[in-house]
């Protein structure tokens, strides 16, 4: 979904030297696939938004998977776009990397003062070892490596896996199948209270390119809109937008996961970049996406 996020924006924005691979092209997590790339396409810019990703249930199940995948991810890109010398990367991490229970906003600075969520400590551990990666390979070698932390994403290319998609997707195609199935009710894990922020993925996709161009410092940066609002007003919307007819209830015997994670999108909007696309808009354009790619 990222990925083909930033190719399009890199395309509209006029760019023709785009090297691309998909993860059945090139496995990441392979340390001599990686390197014979690098010799053979010699990039300049690297955008790195290759990472296995999953929703709580994932994330709690393929923990082992989700910290090694990851890292091995991280760590053969970053070292070679280093031994290879591309003038600039761009990491990016997630806002998983956040103390559970950190004050919100979530700012750049409170990295690492507190205890992470549980359900998704694997992964945020190796994206924070990413964050530290780019910021060691700068210090020690000069690299002009620079993270940004996205906020939680939805958009064209989505995962609508039933059980490791991110919740935004899972319920598009939780009422998608309610309405084919003339279902008398969906039921959502939790108790719909934690609060959430969802970020258009070609937004990202410009943010990244507007970073590229824009930013070269140690300190990774947030990327998001700004805004949250609950899983019940989430799911209250998808199910507008989908039209199901429904009735709408909440497992409290499930977890909720972290409480509120909103980020604090002020050093971002200071430097000149903000979303453009708002929530409904872009649930209607996954919808519709969702609807062309999928056959249930």
């Amino acid at each position: 979904m990222v990925g083909s996020a930033i190719v399009r924006t890199l395309e509209n924005a006029g760019y023709t030297h785009i090297i691309k691979r998909t993860s059945k092209e090139l496995d990441l997590r392979d340390q001599r696939a990686v390197s014979s790339f690098f010799d053979d396409e010699k990039p300049e810019y690297v955008f790195l938004a290759a990472a296995k990703v999953g929703g709580i249930v994932a994330n709690n199940t393929y923990r082992a998977d989700f910290i090694y995948e990851n890292i091995a991810i991280q760590n053969n890109v970053i070292h070679q776009s280093y031994t290879h010398n591309v003038r600039k990367l761009l990491f990016l991490g997630s806002s998983c990397i956040y103390p559970k229970l950190a004050p919100q906003p979530l700012k750049e600075d409170y990295l690492l003062t507190g205890i992470l969520e549980p359900t998704n400590e694997p992964y945020a551990i190796a994206k924070i070892a990413g964050i530290k990666m780019c910021e060691a390979y700068r210090a020690q070698y000069g690299c002009d490596f620079i993270s940004a932390m996205p906020t939680n994403l939805y958009g064209l290319n989505d995962n609508y896996h039933p059980e490791n998609s991110h919740v935004l997707p899972a319920l598009i195609r939780r009422f998608h199948e309610a309405k084919i199935q003339n279902a008398e009710r969906v039921t959502i894990w939790g108790t719909g209270s934690p609060l959430r922020e969802f970020l258009y993925a070609d937004d990202l996709g410009e943010a990244c390119l507007f970073l590229m161009n824009h930013y070269s410092e140690p300190q990774f940066i947030n990327v998001g809109v700004g805004e949250d609002l609950s899983i019940a007003a989430l799911a209250t919307l998808i199910k507008e937008i989908v039209g199901f007819q429904g009735e709408l209830a909440f497992d409290p015997s499930k977890p909720d996961g972290t409480p509120r994670k909103l980020m604090d999108v002020t050093q971002i909007h200071a430097r000149g970049w903000k979303h453009k696309v708002n929530l409904a808009d872009g649930i209607a354009r996954a919808y519709a996406d969702f609807k062309e790619r999928y056959t249930i």
